[in-house]
């Protein structure tokens, strides 16, 4: 056989089809992630197409890019609804490296917001105080914390994350709906990315909007500063001392959701020092549309990661608003470089729990445990 013919059979492509079965359908879509589209997980290039209620295809593209290893994994369009055994749990890796041209693959079922999760991960929750007081404002209130669930056969140290509204994190009996964050917590802990310890602080109900209020703003002028010195002089101390974490501003974070992240956006940059990580979920910046950041010039800067999320079906201000802090922060000279800013918009997103509940466990990962930039 000649050279020429040998050079010619390797330079031939061959066309691989995938064909998925699964037992568990709705309507969502299927798409293939992996290591040939940098494991985007709703890339419509990547779409599979659906044959019939349970049955699925999709055929590679006929290039040389996809003859070596394939390596991937099958989501409804998120990783929070990725493919899962049929008894709840995480599924490894496909490997695909031979020279089939056809592959049976086979779904059990298919995460739906993160769920299902198994109650042995579940946090333990632990209730600091039904009367903590807040010598700042000379009250009271009851906060939370969500331990890692092996957290007393373990000698690990590990970061914290306090976050606002602690009525609407866990709590089942909630109004407008809870964050899930136990049982997302639950589900982390399956994929490495779960122990962490959360403070959960309780809003003061009516006066929650005087508490979140940091300055002079259109509600008013706040309590805001008063509240954020009580979690830096006073919280951070007493959970330091009472729980082991790790205390250093580099596992430090602090977050929250409409007036709850818009504190929390001030907490971070009033106090670098303290924070260095920040969670903010569809903050309230229309209480102050022209907020200043020229304060931020009396401040160290501190290299700060910033997870910022909006749903576009919020308000018809709330992704304009959201990205024009982004800019700024950015632009803003004296944080030049300082500012790792990942910005998550939703364009179907609304303005309650169940969206920032799905939002939180990709805030958790890169924020705490990854190093990827926005």
């Amino acid at each position: 056989m000649s050279s020429d013919f040998l050079n010619l059979i390797d330079q031939t492509t061959l066309t691989k089809q995938i064909i998925l079965l699964t037992d568990e359908d709705d309507s969502r879509p299927v798409y293939i992630s992996g290591n040939f589209n940098n494991w985007a997980t709703q890339d419509a290039r990547f779409q599979l197409k659906r044959v019939e209620s349970g049955k699925y295809e999709f055929t590679f593209p006929d290039s040389s890019d996809f003859q070596g290893e394939l390596i991937y994994k099958f989501t409804k369009g998120d990783w929070s609804e990725v493919e899962i055994d049929r008894y709840g749990n995480r599924t490894p890796n496909r490997h695909w490296n031979n020279q089939e041209t056809t592959r049976i693959e086979r779904v059990a079922k298919w995460r739906k917001n993160w769920l299902p999760y198994r109650p042995s991960q579940l946090p333990q929750i632990h209730l600091i105080s039904e009367e903590f007081e807040i010598p700042q404002l000379n009250k009271t209130r009851k906060i939370w914390a969500l331990l890692p669930h092996d957290y007393e056969t373990s000698d690990l140290s590990y970061p914290v994350l306090y976050l606002q509204d602690a009525q609407n994190l866990f709590n089942e009996n909630a109004e407008f709906g809870n964050w899930q964050i136990d049982k997302k917590l639950a589900v982390m802990s399956d994929y490495g990315i779960g122990k962490i310890i959360i403070i959960a602080i309780e809003h003061g109900e009516s006066e929650r909007l005087q508490e979140y209020n940091v300055g002079k703003t259109l509600l008013g002028k706040g309590q805001g500063k008063q509240y954020i010195r009580f979690i830096t002089d006073t919280l951070k101390p007493f959970v330091d001392r009472t729980f082991r974490t790790k205390p250093d501003r580099e596992f430090t974070g602090i977050g929250g959701s409409s007036m709850g992240g818009l504190v929390s956006i001030f907490s971070g940059l009033m106090y670098p020092e303290v924070f260095g990580k920040l969670m903010i979920f569809s903050p309230s910046l229309w209480v102050i549309p022209k907020i200043k950041l020229g304060f931020l010039d009396f401040f160290e800067p501190m290299e700060t990661r910033i997870y910022l999320y909006a749903g576009g079906d919020e308000s018809e201000t709330m992704v304009e608003h959201v990205t024009k802090f982004r800019k700024r922060l950015l632009k803003r000279e004296s944080l030049q470089g300082k500012m790792n800013v990942r910005l998550s918009i939703n364009e179907h997103g609304k303005h309650n729990e169940s969206y920032w509940s799905d939002e939180f466990p990709k805030a958790i990962e890169w924020l705490f445990f990854s190093t990827k930039s926005e």
